[in-house]
Order: C-alpha cells, then sequence, then structure tokens
C-alpha cells in the first residue's frame, strides 16, 4: 500500500469513528462537485478541527477569506452561538452562488454574511465600515496574497484572537526557495511575516490525508 492510499483510508476511518454521517454536509460536497467547483474544499476532518477550535475559542465572530462552495463556512457557523456572526469573502460569483445555497440548506444564512469580490478590496470595504474585530480568522483564498491577508487579519483581531491559514506546506515545496510557483512564494511570504510579526505567536502543523500533504499554520494574536 502507498503513502497516499494509506493516508486516505486513515482518513476514512477517522471519519467513519468520530464525525457521524451529516446529510447537509454531503450534499453540499456533492453541490460544489456538480457545479464544476474545484476541489478545494478542508477535509471532513480538516472541517470537524476547525468547528472544535471554534468551541474550545468560545468565538462568537468569525472572518473566513475564501469562500469556495462554503462547506467550511458551515463548519465553522455550526460552532457558533445563536448571536454569532461569520463574514466570508468570495471572489467568483459563480462559487458565491452555490455556497449561498448550501448555507441557506443547512440553516445558517441568519449566522453568516457573504461577501462576493476580491477579498482585499472587501476587507478595506469591512474597514471602513468599522466592523468590530474577530475572535477567529481563518484565511483560505489565493496563496500569492496570504501576505496581505495575514495584515488584514492582524488588523482586525483583538488579544485572543486566533488566525488560521490553510496549505502552506505545498507537498513541502514550501522549503524551496527557488520554487517559481507563485502560490508557494507567497506562502514563503507568510511565514516571514509571522517570523517577524510580535503581535502573534504561531505554529504550523504539516498534515497528511485525503488532501495529499499540506499543512496549516494556527497562531494567536498577543
Amino acid at each position: 500500500m502507498n503513502a497516499t492510499n494509506t493516508w486516505e483510508k486513515v482518513d476514512q476511518y477517522i471519519k467513519e469513528r468520530l464525525i457521524p454521517h451529516d446529510t447537509v454536509l454531503e450534499n453540499a460536497l456533492a453541490a460544489n462537485q456538480l457545479a464544476g467547483l474545484p476541489a478545494y474544499d478542508v477535509s471532513p476532518t480538516q472541517g470537524k478541527f476547525l468547528n472544535l477550535l471554534i468551541q474550545m475559542n468560545g468565538a462568537k465572530r468569525i472572518l473566513e477569506i475564501g469562500t469556495l462552495g462554503g462547506y467550511s463556512t458551515i463548519w465553522m457557523a455550526r460552532a457558533l452561538p445563536s448571536d454569532g456572526k461569520l463574514v466570508t469573502l468570495e471572489l467568483d460569483p459563480i462559487h458565491a452562488q452555490v455556497a449561498s445555497e448550501n448555507i441557506s440548506h443547512a440553516q445558517l444564512s441568519e449566522l453568516v454574511e457573504l461577501r462576493v469580490g476580491d477579498a482585499l478590496e472587501q476587507l478595506a470595504q469591512l474597514d471602513s465600515e468599522g466592523v468590530e474585530p474577530f475572535d477567529l480568522i481563518f484565511i483560505d483564498a489565493d496563496k500569492p496574497n496570504n501576505p496581505h491577508y495575514l495584515k488584514w487579519a492582524l488588523h482586525f483581531s483583538h488579544p485572543g484572537t486566533v488566525i488560521i491559514g490553510d496549505n502552506v506546506i505545498r507537498d513541502g515545496e514550501v522549503i524551496n526557495e527557488e520554487s517559481q510557483d507563485p502560490r508557494v512564494q507567497g506562502v514563503r511570504k507568510f511565514y516571514d511575516l509571522l517570523a517577524d510579526e510580535p503581535r502573534i505567536s504561531a505554529t504550523a502543523i504539516q498534515t497528511v490525508g485525503s488532501k495529499g500533504y499540506d499543512g496549516f499554520v494556527l497562531g494567536i494574536v498577543k
């Protein structure tokens, strides 16, 4: 059995034992596939990980940068209290429409505000509106802009805010300083900013599973 096959089988084992069958989430993934969205969603185990982090953090306000079809949005919004709020940003209007329908089917529309358009423009708009800081921020959008997203995440944080960045290992390519892939270079600059930023304490965890070899950054704002 090769490594990738083992990772997928272990993910399936964990899912079967620790993550109950959920028609809403399964339907969301099916809707994403039917609409031709790229399969960039977090895995079920990663989705539940986000859900548990939010519960542990007691987060009431969440910012998600990169909605795709709303699968991770549903996982996170479900962890919110009834007076919670999740703001999610999506560039592609087709993706946003699919996500909106998935969020509606999950009966979470009252908790979720989906904003459509360029994320950096949307973040600037949120700033101009004077939005309150967020308790947890999930960065999972175009990697070349990760450094900009981190700066905005810090801007919208308060002491104790949790910041999570997904896909920060890139099959190990993150250590290749000669890489010509703008996604890899974006992630490397993301690390550089974290290393030099006194306002946040962070680490990164490598992961394997149904999504291959990757990982995430987890930080807490001081």
